[in-house]
Formats: structure tokens, C-alpha cells, sequence
């Protein structure tokens, strides 16, 4: 498979919160975590999907508003909701590395122009 159609079911797994789905596209081995920080957060396929599920438990939601594709990656733009704070819905990016058809890497960002940079693409 091509880098936009595993794209493509990234938009679809993540719309509709199909975590088995997502998880085929994961590495077992992926990492998860902020941009630039020494610790994943996450790193492995069961962590992350334990950490999807429990966000979506407590009532988090997230629409795909972007997904852009660059050399071996894939940028998602997301408006996530239901985080608990005042501050109403926030937007975060996601660069996700692709490495033999699969996810191996998701570093998350607060500011898409830093995210931008980080996948290479052209926004």
C-alpha cells in the first residue's frame, strides 16, 4: 500500500474511533510521544491503543480536520474535545512515521507549523 491510502485509512480509523482498525496500521514496536522529548510517552502497540481507549472513556473526541502526506509520513490535524479543561476544544497535530507500511513513530504537537517541519510536507 502507498503512503496516501494508509493516509486515507488513518482518516477513517481515527473519524470513526476504530481501534482495531488503527492498530493494524501500528508497529508492534511504535512510539508515541511529544515533539523533542528524551521519554515516550508510549512504546508499543498496546500502550497506545490503551491510551486511546482510555481517553475516549472519559469522553475525549477528536475530528480529523487534515491529513497531508511527505516523504515516509503522514501529518493528521485533529480538534480534540471533551478534555476536561475550560478552555473548549484545542487543536493538535501528529506526525506519524511510516516504516515498511506501518506506523512507527507518532510525535504529537501544539503548534502545526513546528508539525509542518517535522513531516515535510507541504501545507
Amino acid at each position: 500500500m502507498d503512503i496516501e491510502g494508509l493516509a486515507e485509512q488513518v482518516r477513517s480509523a481515527l473519524e470513526t474511533g476504530d481501534l482495531c482498525s488503527y492498530a493494524s496500521m501500528l508497529a508492534h514496536d511504535v512510539r508515541w510521544g511529544p515533539a523533542d522529548e528524551p521519554e515516550w510517552g508510549c512504546r508499543n502497540r498496546r500502550q497506545v491503543l490503551s491510551w486511546y481507549g482510555a481517553a475516549r472513556d472519559r469522553g475525549m473526541q477528536a475530528t480529523v480536520d487534515e491529513v497531508l502526506t511527505g516523504e515516509g509520513c503522514i501529518l493528521v490535524g485533529l480538534t480534540v474535545s471533551g478534555t476536561g479543561g475550560s478552555q473548549g476544544p484545542t487543536r493538535r497535530w501528529q506526525v506519524l512515521t511510516v516504516c515498511s507500511e506501518q506506523i512507527a513513530e507518532i510525535v504529537g504537537f501544539d503548534d502545526r507549523d513546528q508539525a509542518v517541519a517535522r513531516a515535510g510536507v507541504r501545507a
